[in-house]
Parts: C-alpha cells; structure tokens; sequence
C-alpha cells in the first residue's frame, strides 16, 4: 500500500474534498495522470476508425463489422490478460499495452498519409487495438487498488470514471475537429501522440509486488485462469457484481445502436439531435461520477449496485415510449446517471472483494462486458427489425430491470454488500 506524499500545491486546495483525497498518493497521482492523456487518445478513436472506415467503404454494414472486431480479443484474451496480471509485473503489462498501441496508432498514420490504406488494415488494427486494451485494463484496475488504502478505492475509481466520461466528451469532438483540418491521418497521429504520453507519465510508477507472482512459475497459465474462474464463483460478492454487469451489459447498454434510428425516424431531429441526446447520457455519467467520487466506503454498495441497474432498464423504458425529445432527453440523462451508478459501483465491489494475487484475473472478467454489450447489440437490431425499434428498445430494457431484480432476490447477500 502506498503512502500520502506531497503533491504539487495547485492540488492543496481540492485536496481537502473527499473526492481528491485518492490524488495524495504519488501512485494514483501518475495513474489518473496518464489516463487522461490514454482516455483521450481511446476516445478518439471511436470517431477516427469509424470514419475512416466509411470513408474507405461507403458502407454502414462495415461500421458495425469493425466494431464487432474489436469484441474478439475481448472474449479470447480476457482471462489471460488476467491471470498475467497476477502473474508479473502490472506496471510493465501495462507499459507493453500502451507501448503497442502507441505503434498501431503510428502505423495506421502512416498508412493514411501515404495512401496506402485499406479496409483490412482498419480491420487487422481495430484487433489489435482491442487486444492492447484487454491486456492494459485489468492491469491498470488492480493497480488503483494498489495505490490507495481501501477506505478512499470507492473515491479513487469515482475519479478515474470522472475523468473517462469527460475524455468521452472531449476526445470525440476533438477527432472531428482534427479530420476536418488534417484528415483522418491527423487524428491518428495525434492518438498516437496521446499514448506516449500516457506511457511517459506512467513510466515513473512503483513495481508492487502481489501474492500470485510467488506461485506464477509452479502452475499453468491454464490452471491461473482456472483458479481466478473458481474463486470469481465461490466468492458470491464477487460473482453478484459480475452478474450485474454482465446482465446490464446484455441486455441494456447496447441500446445507444439504434439511436440513429429514434433520432432521425422517430423524433426527427437528425444528426444534430442524435448529438444532443448523447450529450445528455454524457451530463448524467458525469454527475453520477462526481456524486460516487465523493461519497465514502460506507455505501451500501450492493443497494444502490441493483436500485440503479433496475432503474436504469426503466429509463430505456421511457425513452423508447417518450414522443418529446425533452422526455427523451431527460430519460438519456437518467440512463447516464443509472449506467455510471452501476458501472462503478460494481468495479469496486470486485475489486475490494478480491484479495491482491486474484484482482488482474475479476477484472478481466469484469471487462469481458465489452464482448456482452456487442452481443446485445446485434439482438437490439434483429428486435429492432421484427417488432420496431421503440419495442426492441422497451423489451430490453424491461428485460434488464427483471433480471436484476431476480439476482436481487436470487443472490440476497448481494444487498447486503458495502
């Protein structure tokens, strides 16, 4: 566990609230640091790959083709990343990651300002790419619980999500502001530009040495994985917030896919109101971060872990019925709010619940949500193509609600989870 230093003094102010108190750590100071350049750059590259790839093809059918890519590593390389993490030294994992993505990003420039892209080039780094982060995401989690004491993991994961939700603003705006000035060549060199940096800041961090890294020569990477998958199991804290955010994953997240179709055909408002109505999932996020950051280790995590889940599936409710594009922007903003609640709330309980040597291998479970949210996605559109798109919308979210409210009354200690 890492101890208070003594941080720059722009930071003495905003240390006294309890949101900030993570930042007194050296160790989370450098991870929060470099995640703000990495979120940028990753955010980025939700418009910049997409364009590209339309640009390239014409083609809608090829947007949805190279985001399902990106859920491949998710489902074939999670538990590894996992049990590596456990394994060896999370800070280079996480380094290597970062580093590798750096390359793909350069690359990809390259290729773009010399003419020589194509579709399968976007394909093959959209892989790899993804696989990058599956290996950089139960590495970089389980450092943040070994950079603060556990009374502050709630404050400090709130903060990292403050910072995510506002790189998911201001990443995506400025890609499009750099394809319209450099093109799409541009605003990959400039993502490239955004992991190194993540790189440099990160590169000061302590090695901390954790249990599992004393047995990782006498057993398997297949028999690790397999213990992380035992003990995800037995441990019914652990295995609730896993099933919470898988269930949510499935059947409620997902529904962002069909927006184009509610914003253009259903409320009419275009591109523009398509925009809007993010935007309002994006206000919501963010104030759910900032109230979760600044709340203490003595919520009742489990509670509010399955309130919001439910709550959120009733927002999707609304949304789908909502003829007003007030109500359908009020309802975004719920679902945002919802979504964080349950998002964050859930990475702490598998985090705190999980002793140091199984951490990297629960969070790689936990971000196998990826592989769920692109599965749920597909049954969102084949909904969408039988009963309409308001009634796919209304069945999922419905669905997400009751199947929280069954693990509710399926996995009772689950409520009883601070």
């Amino acid at each position: 566990m890492q101890h208070p230093s003594h941080p720059p003094r722009l930071l003495a102010a905003l240390l006294g609230l309890r949101a900030f108190k993570p930042l007194r750590y050296r160790e989370y100071r450098l991870l929060w640091s470099g995640q703000i350049f990495g979120s940028m750059g990753m955010w980025m590259d939700e418009v910049t790959r997409g364009w590209l790839i339309y640009e390239l093809t014409d083609s809608a059918l090829q947007l949805g083709l190279a985001r399902g890519v990106q859920a491949i590593p998710y489902l074939l390389f999670s538990p590894l990343a996992g049990s590596a993490a456990d394994r060896y030294s999370r800070k280079t994992q996480l380094l290597m990651a970062q580093g590798a993505t750096v390359l793909i990003y350069g690359a990809t420039a390259l290729l773009v300002f010399t003419g020589l892209i194509r579709t399968w080039h976007v394909y093959v780094t959209a892989f790899l790419v993804a696989t990058a982060q599956v290996f950089q995401q139960p590495a970089r989690a389980s450092m943040i619980s070994d950079a603060v004491p556990r009374e502050y993991l709630t404050n400090a994961i709130g903060l990292s999500s403050l910072m995510f939700n506002v790189s998911r603003g201001l990443g995506p705006a400025l890609a499009g502001a750099l394809i319209v000035v450099t093109g799409t060549g541009g605003a990959f060199g400039v993502q490239a530009l955004f992991l190194f940096l993540a790189s440099a800041v990160t590169w000061p961090l302590l090695p901390v040495a954790h249990a599992a890294r004393a047995t990782s020569h006498r057993e398997s990477f297949a028999r690790s994985i397999l213990e992380g998958w035992k003990f995800s199991w037995k441990n019914e804290t652990v295995r609730a917030g896993l099933w919470c955010v898988m269930l949510t994953s499935f059947f409620i997240v997902p529904f962002t896919t069909l927006l184009p179709v509610f914003a253009r055909d259903l409320l009419g408002v275009g591109a523009t109101g398509q925009g809007l109505l993010l935007a309002a999932m994006g206000v919501g996020a963010f104030f759910s971060a900032a109230l979760v950051a600044n709340a203490g280790h003595e919520l009742r995590r489990g509670v509010i872990m399955l309130v919001s889940g439910v709550m959120y599936g009733l927002a999707l409710v609304v949304f789908s019925a909502s003829p007003w594009f007030a109500l359908s922007l009020a309802a975004m903003a719920a679902a945002g709010l919802f979504h964080v609640h349950t998002n964050m709330l859930v990475q702490t309980v598998v985090q705190t619940y999980s002793p140091a040597e199984f951490r990297g291998r629960t969070m790689a479970l936990f971000s196998m949500n990826h592989a769920m949210i692109t599965i749920g996605a597909m049954l969102f559109g084949a909904l969408a193509s039988l009963a309409g798109p308001r009634w796919a919308v209304a069945i999922m979210g419905a669905a997400g609600s009751l199947s929280i409210m069954a693990l509710h009354f399926a996995m009772p200690r689950a409520r009883h989870i601070r």
